[in-house]
C-alpha cells in the first residue's frame, strides 16, 4: 500500500513539475524595430524600458536591430512589441497604428513594408 501512495505522489509530482514553464530572469532576444534616427533611438529605448521587466535595451541605427535582456517572469517579448508599437515604430509581429505613425517627427517617417 505504500508503494502504491508514493508511486502517485511521485507521479503527481512529474506531472506538475513538466506542466511548468521555466522563464529565463536574463532572457537575451533581439528583434529588428524600424527607425531612422537619434530620435527614433531614444524613443524605442524608452518605450521599452517602460515595460516592467526590461533590464537592457540598446538600439542600433545602422542595422535596426533592438538588443534587448528581459525577466521572462515579468513580461513577454510581446508586451515589448506592443510597448514599442505604441510610439509609433513597426515591429516584426506587431505594427503600430496609421496614427501613431504620423505622431513621429518628419525625420523618424521611416519606409513601412
Amino acid at each position: 500500500m505504500k508503494n502504491i501512495v508514493l508511486g502517485m505522489m511521485l507521479l503527481f509530482v512529474a506531472f506538475t513539475t513538466q506542466a511548468q514553464e521555466k522563464k529565463n530572469k536574463n532572457a537575451k532576444h533581439t528583434i529588428e524595430v524600424n527607425g531612422n534616427c537619434e530620435m527614433c533611438k531614444k524613443r524605442i529605448e524608452k518605450a521599452a524600458f517602460s515595460v516592467s521587466g526590461v533590464k537592457s535595451a540598446d538600439w542600433h541605427i545602422d542595422d535596426h536591430m533592438l538588443h534587448l535582456i528581459i525577466n521572462e517572469e515579468k513580461c513577454s517579448l510581446v508586451d515589448v512589441k506592443k510597448a514599442i508599437a505604441k510610439v509609433g515604430h513597426d515591429t516584426e509581429d506587431v505594427k503600430a497604428t496609421e496614427e501613431e505613425y504620423e505622431k513621429l517627427h518628419g525625420c523618424c517617417l521611416y519606409e513601412r513594408k
